[in-house]
């Protein structure tokens, strides 16, 4: 795990945190009806998105999965034209640099980026948008995500269920990380 890393899974939280072994498998266990559209489908898509959406915000909060401080959105969904695996990641990001070689844009305005309290980028207040104008970058990825070690769905719910989607979550954690953590490197220098 780097500083970069897009996401983390936060194990020490979710046990200490837990009314039983884990808030992520009780969690998984309150919502298994949430998997029913998944069961026997020969591709685990639709199961590595239900396990990704419980597994953060505002399923559950705070996430099992933590993001980066400049990953606002991380979702996971099936591509229309062929079923694979998709995320689309949301980051804040500085401003483009035709922006920020010249200020004559801003004709004395004060112009603001991304207000940020503890590290965290927020969304400026009613009361910041009041008196100052904000331009706030966003970079927006969607990619997919290869399936190859992602768990096959069962072909009915099980006991094993939570055990699944924790292995599912991992992997895309993973895959996550080795595609975003460079791109996060760079735009945090």
């Amino acid at each position: 795990m780097t500083q970069y890393d897009a996401f983390r899974i936060d194990q020490d939280y979710d046990r200490e945190h837990a009314e039983g072994p884990s808030r992520y498998r009780t969690q998984i266990e309150r919502n298994a009806r949430e998997f029913a559209d998944t069961w026997g489908d020969i591709s685990p898509v639709g199961f590595a998105c239900t396990a990704w959406r419980l597994a953060t915000t505002p399923f559950l909060d705070p996430g099992y999965v933590r993001f980066h401080r400049r990953v606002l959105t991380a979702d996971c969904s099936r591509n229309s034209w062929d079923g694979t695996l998709m995320a689309r990641v949301t980051l804040a990001s500085p401003w483009p640099e035709p922006l920020t070689r010249s200020r004559t844009w801003w004709r004395d305005r004060g112009w603001r980026g991304w207000p940020e309290t503890f590290g965290q980028f927020l969304v400026p207040s009613d009361r910041e948008l009041s008196k100052t104008p904000h331009a706030r970058a966003l970079l927006v990825i969607d990619t997919p995500i290869p399936l190859d070690h992602v768990p096959p769905v069962p072909d009915e719910p099980s006991p094993e269920l939570p055990e699944l989607a924790h292995r599912t979550v991992a992997v895309l954690v993973r895959e996550l990380n080795e595609l975003l953590t460079p791109l996060l490197g760079q735009l945090e220098q």
